[in-house]
């Protein structure tokens, strides 16, 4: 049997370390001049251009193909397009429109939208999961779920003292008039 894959040679070995180091001080200097939006995850947009961010660095490193030179090339290339669409989505809500999903509200209170939750293929399971997370012991405890554009879930909770949730931060929720015509003052 062929052990080969299992074991290494200090030439590969080389590779990997010099690739990793060269890649690494690459992704530092271009994330401090592309500042902090280039890990974030504003928006899903720039969570694909993160995981494209990992794969290149991960077949950079292990892999011969790309060469050192081209995947810094890439690199660029990525947070040049990712500064681009930006820049865009700050001038047009078309562009925001093409390039981000919309937030969805998927509880008004107590109550769960089913067909909101189907929209974003969440189960009953992984919303209970996030209400934990989020230290809900009581469904009378939740104002609203919003799925968000980036897939996290934001659980804003209930105050019986409180006014309603301000309808600016319900701003481009799918269905949000639905929890607006749900409240009183709403």
């Amino acid at each position: 049997m062929d052990w080969s894959w299992l074991t290494t040679n200090l030439s590969a070995s080389l590779m990997v370390l010099i690739k990793a180091v060269g890649i690494y001080v690459v992704l530092i200097a271009f994330t401090r001049l592309a500042g902090l939006r280039s890990f974030s995850k504003m928006s899903s947009f720039d969570f694909a251009v993160t995981v494209a961010f990992g794969s290149l660095l991960a077949s950079t490193v292990l892999a011969k193909e790309p060469p050192l030179a081209q995947a810094v090339v890439a690199l660029a290339a990525l947070f040049l397009i990712q500064y681009g669409v930006s820049q865009l989505r700050i001038r047009s809500s078309l562009v925001v429109e093409a390039v981000d999903n919309a937030p969805v509200l998927v509880m008004i209170g107590p109550d769960i939208l089913t067909e909101n939750m189907k929209s974003v293929q969440m189960t009953k399971d992984d919303l209970y999961a996030k209400l934990r997370e989020a230290n809900v012991t009581r469904m009378d405890q939740v104002r609203a779920v919003v799925v968000e554009s980036t897939g996290d879930v934001s659980v804003l909770h209930a105050d019986p003292e409180a006014p309603p949730i301000d309808s600016d931060i319900l701003h481009g929720i799918r269905d949000k008039d639905a929890y607006l015509d749900s409240t009183p003052l709403g």
